[in-house]
């Protein structure tokens, strides 16, 4: 009981520490998700192999112990599995494990893992910390990589379920170039939907793409603002020199490097 209870709080520190060491961690996690979204697309035209099935085990079981480890220092685990990127690391462990014995291609789901880098509440902090330009362009960073993620899916998707546009680098190429032109909604009409779950998909891209696209372009185009919580009302947003809450006029404290 002494060792589990010394390892979980080790975990604990790892996890949501302010040391040097917990934050090289987290940033080594981020490292592998990002090694973890590239080794997919760079994969995903490519015919699965023995080595190929050895590195997904291998990211598989890293991706478990991540999950695994983050639900044991949980303080509410019900609340846990309701996260964003909880839910789309089940996902990810899905499409890993059980892949080869779905009808259905499931490496789309892999490109979630990128998820991680806009909703982990530790590692945003870690970046507010550290960088102070993330910290003043926090909701495009957020933005961006949401449609990043999307983008990468829909692309992986299109190019596992429509086998018509191709197959290899140059089917990928057509899944990019079917996903931006849908995205835009440009329709040139060289490649177009020709069944219904290929009409549909290219609704939902439109849709959700688009209101993504919009979502990015306020983030980027709008002033910019800093995370700060007022401690009297709780306003979360405030101009980068602010030094009263807006809304209740309260005193503020927000550390920044300072106005040029």
């Amino acid at each position: 009981t002494g060792m589990l209870a010394s390892y979980k709080n080790l975990l604990n520190r790892l996890y949501t520490g302010t040391s040097a060491g917990s934050v090289r961690f987290r940033y080594t996690l981020i490292a592998f998700d990002l090694a973890t979204v590239a080794y997919v697309m760079a994969t995903l035209p490519l015919e699965v192999t023995p080595v190929l099935r050895l590195i997904n085990l291998v990211i598989a079981l890293v991706i478990l112990f991540d999950f695994s480890a983050r639900l044991w220092i949980s303080g509410e685990r019900w609340r846990y599995f309701f996260q964003v990127y909880v839910i789309s690391d089940l996902l990810v462990l899905i499409s890993l494990v059980f892949n080869p014995y779905f009808a259905f291609d499931l490496t789309f789901l892999r490109i979630l893992r990128g998820l991680r880098f806009a909703h982990s509440e530790y590692l945003l902090r870690d970046l507010r910390r550290d960088f102070s330009v993330f910290k003043e362009n926090e909701y495009v960073f957020v933005a961006s990589v949401n449609f990043a993620v999307f983008l990468g899916i829909t692309v992986a998707a299109v190019y596992s379920f429509f086998p018509a546009i191709g197959r290899g680098a140059d089917g990928l190429v057509n899944a990019v170039y079917f996903t931006v032109t849908t995205l835009t909604t440009t329709g040139y009409g060289d490649i177009v939907p020709n069944s219904n779950g290929a009409k549909l998909t290219s609704v939902v891209v439109m849709v959700v793409g688009v209101t993504l696209f919009v979502n990015l372009a306020r983030a980027v185009f709008r002033p910019k603002k800093v995370p700060h919580d007022c401690p009297a009302c709780g306003l979360h947003l405030h101009d980068v020199d602010a030094v009263h809450c807006k809304h209740c006029g309260g005193m503020l404290r927000i550390k920044t490097g300072g106005i040029s």
